[in-house]
């Protein structure tokens, strides 16, 4: 076991087998958030295998060698904690959130989960049928299908275009012998991170950690990241639906998580359709009374990046809403933005990060991901420096590269036009 520090009441333990171990204590608060993440996703998954990673997630919920699926959703809940999963492009999680005296229980409930679920046929087939209702709920919401539908339109070659939750087709095809092969394949020690925060001391979670023998073992490599994504831009694609509403996403791929210029990027989106004193929001609701909703987006993931804006509009009005959001992109794309606005972005941008680590859970998030994106660990001063001083004339140059009309690949979902 190799441990440093990296930072005041801030360690990372790194283990003969792969695993990486961190925490920090934030001594003024009475809880612990402890989350593992298990280095596949649906980005790692064959197309005939689609939502087979969400579909595990959902299995070692089941039951495990100590646990029923009772017993699992009592153990913390029953002192006030929490326990929570979620399946994402590059990794899976999971997360509890507990009083600090706890810690110890729900490293058990986690390594129960990740270690020692029984996946078993039985259960399977119930919860396929979760799963199914899950996909058809995504079907009845067009305000989230038009984003699988764009992902698909923008990747229809790669994983990123999957959906997570797979399809009717591949769900139903899965079988517990499929399940059971992606779990020793890939929820082993060398193939996770885990990360903690709160009134916790480090030398606790490893005792705790070796307890439930995450530090024995061989080293195994962890997975291949995820390859980079061609995509298709320029494409417009139309799903027609008996709605009232015309929902429409325009987007591109941008860059990996790990580019230098992801912060130009995000003060550009921010400025772009990142609040009510942005300029999507400011001209096609306030000024044009087109769209109740409005805005922009970014992603990052290990393979590609992805820039988005989303618009829900009256079918009647919904080329007046896309031709103002073009406009807007035309604009910034060829002028940028001005010294005032650049000013006004970085501190947005740097208030945001500051706010959203105001948690247990966001604190263990962001050391995590350090470790899962291969990024040398920074304080968070560092990073307010760095954004404070991204140059304007990188935003400029992202903002010529990425926010082109022409380059963006547009979903629309709705009736069809007349």
């Amino acid at each position: 076991m190799r441990t440093e520090q990296l930072d005041a009441g801030l360690f990372r333990s790194t283990a003969s087998n792969g695993l990486v171990v961190l925490s920090e204590t934030l001594p003024g608060v009475r809880s612990a958030a402890v989350g593992l993440w298990v280095r596949t996703a649906s980005a790692h998954e064959p197309v005939g295998q689609m939502g087979i990673s969400h579909l595990l997630e959902h299995m070692v919920f089941k039951g495990t060698e100590r646990r029923g699926a009772r017993e699992l959703a009592l153990a913390l809940e029953e002192r006030g904690g929490s326990l929570d999963a979620f399946t994402g492009r590059d990794t899976t999680s999971f997360q509890a959130h507990v009083l600090d005296r706890d810690l110890p229980l729900a490293v058990d409930v986690l390594t129960d989960l990740v270690r020692r679920p029984l996946l078993r046929e039985s259960d399977l087939e119930l919860e396929r049928k979760v799963i199914l209702e899950e996909i058809s709920g995504v079907d009845d919401t067009p305000d989230d299908l038009v984003f699988e539908l764009h992902a698909r339109a923008l990747w229809p070659e790669h994983p990123y275009g999957y959906s997570i939750l797979g399809t009717r087709e591949t769900v139903s095809a899965l079988s517990a012998a499929d399940v059971r092969q992606l779990h020793d394949e890939a929820y082993f020690p060398g193939n996770c991170v885990i990360a903690a925060a709160g009134n916790l001391e480090h030398e606790v979670l490893l005792a705790a950690l070796d307890h439930e023998g995450w530090f024995a073992g061989a080293a195994r490599p962890a997975r291949n990241a995820v390859s980079a994504a061609p995509a298709q831009r320029g494409v417009v694609s139309n799903a027609a639906r008996d709605t009232t509403q015309s929902h429409i996403v325009l987007g591109t791929d941008t860059f990996s998580i790990g580019d230098p210029r992801r912060f130009a990027m995000s003060i550009l989106v921010n400025a772009l359709g990142g609040g009510m004193s942005s300029r999507l929001f400011q001209r096609v609701r306030e000024e044009l009374g087109l769209a109740y909703a409005v805005y922009a987006y970014s992603q990052f993931h290990q393979g590609t990046g992805q820039l988005g804006i989303y618009v829900g509009t009256r079918p009647d009005t919904a080329d007046a809403a896309l031709e103002a959001i073009q406009q807007e992109l035309r604009h910034m794309a060829a002028s940028g933005l001005d010294a005032a606005e650049l000013a006004v972005g970085k501190r947005q941008l740097q208030g945001q990060l500051m706010l959203a680590l105001e948690s247990p859970g966001a604190r263990m998030s962001r050391l995590a991901n350090f470790t899962l994106h291969r990024e040398r660990y920074r304080t968070l001063d560092t990073i307010i420096q760095e954004i404070e001083a991204v140059p304007a004339a990188q935003v400029a140059a992202v903002a010529a590269e990425f926010l082109d009309p022409e380059r963006q690949t547009v979903q629309r979902l709705g009736p069809e036009k007349p």
